[in-house]
């Protein structure tokens, strides 16, 4: 374990003290990181030279256009928090499947993973799915833990579904395309949603007490007018969605261009709804730059760590710490999920994503595994950071705005089903590869022994000698090279 020295294990215990001792992560991990560094120039193990690239990369993170996709995503999905988009949904969708047992709980999932499309952040879908729909629930018969089991599972949907932020986070530190992320996770986020779903029609056979349809006078006639009020909340949705994601996915724009279209029709979707105003835009764009803030300090502190970290052989000593795990690449992926598990019971998917991935990403890649594949598999392991107790944030949320009724210990207890479902899709996207890699454009499979050159002038193709065998080089008809050497100069003597 220490074949690589002391320093970088006690790097990262004095990166873990300094986090559970509560100073915020990004001054937590430039200070460790300087005074390590200090320290191995003291000792000789670590060069000052290393140091000289820190502006460098402190002006690479702020000039990263990538970066920028995440205040454009950030601010959409606050604008969309704030227009009624989701409270036309909810309502709509849930007296569409209101006479059926579950049929709310139908709705909440439906809506979580349209809003996880359009807003991009977890607190909008979890914030507004529950002022909606936990009273509702309540007020006919739902199970507590159920109710918030669900809005908060729902919620966090939008951790995987595209254009979530982690990805776009993700994709920057493995040094991948934002697009072929993106065209990664919808595989895993359609498996999502059906595990959920089925999740709900399984306990609505066996225990339908918990969750009973509505009242017909509540949820009124299934008419067309019922009908035309769903396709009304759901087209202007759809049309976001191909405006964000088509466009990705069609090489149109870049996740940056991307985004600013998604705040423009953001824009016109709330104007549409009659809610754009001053107020609502200054709201967005303050909590906009919080998070943006939040992220870039993040980094900028990581990059500190980082760099010392790589210069005191850090990378080195994870890689032949972890090569060595018995069961080869799977055994590797296992390992790394429980590992990441077990952090985002501490930490946040920014920290987990800028401090952890970086190290484990140099070993996946010797390992042969597919970096797309391995992004989006902790993408999903990292949305269970918001549900399990005790510092899960969704349940925050939902503690914030839940009723005195409901108590935190079934906010807690309701999770943890939902838990359960978000680690069998990890366990799925371990042992199925293809859930993630089968929506990727791997390009034309071309076979380099069938390639001709056609010279124009010479009477037959130039053929390419076969890969990997044969010797020498192909003749061609007709064509006689000069002697090198210069011109006019004798031949080389024969030896």
């Amino acid at each position: 374990m220490f074949d690589f020295g002391i320093i970088p294990p006690a790097m990262f215990l004095g990166m873990v003290i300094f986090m559970l001792y509560g100073f915020p992560v990004a001054f937590s991990l430039a200070a460790v990181g300087m005074f390590f560094g200090i320290i191995g120039i003291i000792t000789g193990h670590f060069s000052e030279a290393f140091l000289q690239a820190l502006p460098l990369r402190f002006f690479g993170i702020v000039s990263n256009d990538l970066l920028l996709a995440i205040p454009f995503f950030t601010f959409m999905g606050a604008i969309l928090e704030r227009c009624g988009l989701a409270e036309d949904l909810l309502e709509g969708t849930g007296k569409l499947f209101g006479s059926i047992p579950g049929g709310l709980a139908y709705a909440v999932i439906l809506v979580g993973a349209v809003l996880g499309a359009i807003t991009g952040t977890v607190a909008a879908s979890v914030i507004t799915m529950g002022v909606i729909s936990l009273p509702i629930m309540l007020r006919y018969g739902y199970s507590p833990r159920l109710a918030t089991g669900v809005i908060a599972a729902s919620g966090t949907i939008t951790q995987v579904i595209p254009p979530s932020l982690v990805l776009v986070v993700l994709a920057d530190q493995l040094g991948r395309s934002v697009g072929d992320m993106y065209l990664g996770a919808i595989g895993p986020s359609i498996l999502q949603v059906t595990i959920f779903v089925l999740f709900i029609l399984v306990m609505s056979i066996i225990r339908p007490k918990l969750m009973p349809p509505l009242p017909k006078e509540v949820r009124g006639e299934f008419d067309w007018a019922l009908l035309a009020k769903v396709l009304m909340g759901m087209v202007p949705s759809i049309v976001l969605i191909f405006l964000v994601l088509g466009t990705i996915f069609m090489g149109l724009a870049t996740p940056t261009e991307a985004g600013a279209l998604g705040v423009v029709g953001a824009m016109a979707l709330a104007a549409l709804n009659r809610r754009l105003t001053w107020p609502l835009i200054r709201e967005a764009m303050t909590s906009t730059t919080h998070i943006t803030s939040m992220v870039v300090m993040i980094l900028i502190g990581s990059t500190c760590f980082s760099l010392v970290f790589q210069g005191m052989d850090g990378s080195r000593w994870i890689e032949h710490m972890l090569s060595g795990i018995p069961g080869g690449p799977v055994g590797f992926l296992i390992f790394v999920n429980i590992f990441i598990f077990v952090l985002a019971f501490f930490l946040d998917f920014f920290e987990i994503a800028f401090i952890v991935i970086p190290m484990l990403a140099p070993v996946a890649s010797s390992l042969g595994i597919d970096l797309i594949w391995f992004g989006v598999l902790i993408c999903v392991n990292m949305q269970t950071s918001f549900m399990h107790p005790p510092f899960g944030f969704a349940l925050f949320y939902l503690r914030s705005i839940a009723g005195k009724e409901v108590k935190t210990s079934d906010i807690y207890m309701g999770a943890l089903p939902w838990v359960g479902m978000q680690l069998i899709l990890v366990a799925i996207v371990i042992f199925w590869p293809q859930s993630v890699t089968y929506w990727l454009d791997h390009g034309p499979k071309v076979d380099p022994n069938s390639i001709k050159i056609e010279v124009p002038g010479f009477g037959s193709p130039l053929g390419l000698p076969p890969i990997g065998g044969g010797s020498g080089s192909p003749q061609i008809p007709g064509l006689t090279l000069p002697p090198l050497g210069l011109p006019g100069a004798p031949p080389a003597p024969a030896k």
